[in-house]
């Protein structure tokens, strides 16, 4: 994927302007996910991504391929997004077609509300993560990426990008422990 990043790079700055809309094409999942990840509102992760784009769009000819290009991005992506949560999130209630459905009481299987009622927990216990903890948390395990390209992306050490995701899990732990043990 390095190299065809690299060609259609190569071919934007060289002016081929579909180059650039197939990055996007590429890469426009992939950076939505990561924005809505971090901020867990839809509209924010639309506006974010879009502003990541553009800021991409920007500065592709200051990209020096020391690292890969997703990794460049979600660098991008996860700053806009650090700013974004440290300005104070606004808060709203989420529009009808993002609120989680409701159970139906004559469907389903107890097993499988029960882990409804844990997937909600979770996400409200990641949302209540400092932003670090929670970005280094969230690349980690939704992105798979090693701590060295977490300590990359957020412009921190190695070891400090270990400790936030330590400290994250340990929070998440902490705050979810009633869902251990069967209670």
């Amino acid at each position: 994927m390095r190299e065809a990043d690299f060609g259609l790079i190569d071919r934007f700055l060289q002016g081929d302007a579909a180059a650039f809309d197939e990055l996007v094409r590429r890469r426009q999942r992939e950076v939505y996910n990561l924005a809505y990840r971090m901020t867990r509102n839809a509209e924010d992760a639309r506006d974010l991504s879009q502003e990541a784009f553009i800021q991409v769009y920007r500065n592709l000819d200051r990209f020096d391929r020391r690292s890969s290009l997703s990794t460049w991005m979600y660098r991008i992506v996860v700053n806009l997004c650090l700013n974004h949560l440290n300005r104070g999130a606004r808060s709203r209630v989420p529009s009808v077609d993002e609120q989680p459905e409701m159970a139906d009481p004559s469907g389903g299987s107890l097993a499988q509300l029960e882990e409804k009622e844990r997937q909600d927990a979770l996400a409200s216990a990641i949302e209540t993560l400092p932003p670090q903890q929670r970005a280094s948390l969230t690349l980690r395990v939704h992105h798979q990426l090693p701590h060295a390209e977490i300590a990359e992306i957020l412009g921190i050490s190695e070891a400090t990008a270990k400790v936030h995701y330590f400290h994250a899990v340990r929070a998440l732990r902490g705050k979810l422990a009633h869902f251990r043990g069967g209670a």
